[in-house]
């Protein structure tokens, strides 16, 4: 979710990988075909039980560098979601606000196959120690909701789209889907007006590109092949960003070499003008309790948009750097409400899948 970058590997990476006589492969490799049929498979409640089918689906959600931030039990029929504080990214997102979107996107997809499978839900969020949201089942007869079935199907799409204009009645259906309590969803399909902001977008992603804590913690969660997502299950690879594969020692040395704050402002430049518009979610107060919900908002956006073939990837510099983040909300006129997430979205081909760890890793 939430904080992603494209590393930037140049024709010089090619020459080297070339020399090494390592292949320049994007998404190919047994290993990482397996895993990601493994990861996005679909299941059912008899196959593999209840629980194990819920976290499934939950562990699907979209989440921040795809750490995958989260710890899954249950308490009767309660389902409980808990953070994995191993699994923060604090130099990216000091305050956790990010992984507690996070949650709140896992709780949404949880919610979506209860209801599929027979369960009514109610989720709140229990403040206690690190937070947790509880998700409560109560039976009821199956009805399975279309944004269920876009599940298997959303990704964050990172590339630059085709600048196609989405309809002002498929923006409706956006809407209409992001509305969950204490969130609401701002659009803003004027170009003229993503233009004016792209300079607070760059400002903010020079302010990261340029923080050595930010772009280490990053190089940590990047994975430069197939091989090595197949291997870890988690992180940010390559190829699902359009960038060739590299031997990780190689991908190392270039984004050293190569990562720098003009070559990602150029890139972020692109993507922006070539998006039909942003989405904004901001909620009522900024807490825990609130950034589960934009997380939840989001994720019912991004459902609904799969359904519609439009494509949508994070763009939150907006909002992670905080003097960034109260200029934005100025110019948005949203006062003391938070602005949580921020979305490009279009129209492009879908890219290489990421992964997730085998469900037994977040079941305690």
């Amino acid at each position: 979710m939430v904080t992603r970058r494209k590393l930037v590997i140049g024709t010089g990476a090619a020459a080297i990988a070339g020399a090494a006589g390592y292949p320049m492969l994007t998404g190919a490799g047994t290993a990482y075909r397996d895993a990601v049929r493994q990861s996005w498979a679909a299941k059912s409640p008899s196959q593999t039980g209840e629980f194990d089918y819920l976290v499934h689906y939950a562990t699907l959600a979209a989440n921040s560098h795809n750490t995958q931030p989260w710890i899954f039990s249950e308490v009767g029929k309660t389902v409980v979601i808990r953070p994995d504080m191993g699994r923060a990214t604090p130099a990216a997102d000091p305050d956790h606000h990010h992984l507690y979107a996070s949650l709140g996107c896992a709780a949404e997809n949880l919610s979506l196959a209860a209801m599929a499978a027979g369960s009514r839900t109610s989720a709140n969020f229990n403040p206690d120690g690190d937070g947790a949201v509880e998700i409560d089942r109560i039976a009821g007869r199956a009805e399975q909701e279309a944004l269920f079935g876009a599940i298997l199907e959303r990704q964050c799409t990172r590339s630059e789209y085709d600048g196609r204009t989405v309809s002002a009645s498929d923006i409706a259906q956006l809407e209409a889907a992001a509305k969950v309590d204490g969130c609401t969803l701002i659009a803003i399909p004027d170009r003229d007006r993503i233009e004016q902001l792209l300079a607070l977008a760059i400002t903010a992603n020079t302010i990261q590109v340029e923080d050595a804590k930010f772009t280490e913690e990053l190089k940590q969660w990047l994975r430069f092949n197939g091989g090595q997502a197949a291997e870890t299950r988690d992180g940010l690879y390559s190829a699902c960003a359009g960038n060739p594969s590299l031997p990780p020692f190689l991908g190392r040395i270039m984004f050293d070499l190569l990562f720098s704050a003009g070559s990602e402002n150029d890139k972020l430049a692109k993507q922006l003008r070539s998006s039909a518009g942003l989405a904004v979610f901001v909620t009522e107060r900024d807490d825990k309790a609130h950034w589960v919900q934009s997380g939840r908002s989001y994720q019912r956006f991004a459902l609904r948009a799969t359904t519609l073939g439009i494509r949508h990837a994070f763009v939150n510099q907006f909002v992670d750097v905080p003097t960034v983040r109260a200029e934005f909300s100025k110019v948005l006129g949203i006062g003391n409400q938070r602005a949580d997430l921020v979305v490009r979205y279009g129209y492009a081909p879908a890219m290489p899948r990421s992964l997730r760890r085998p469900i037994g890793e977040v079941i305690v």
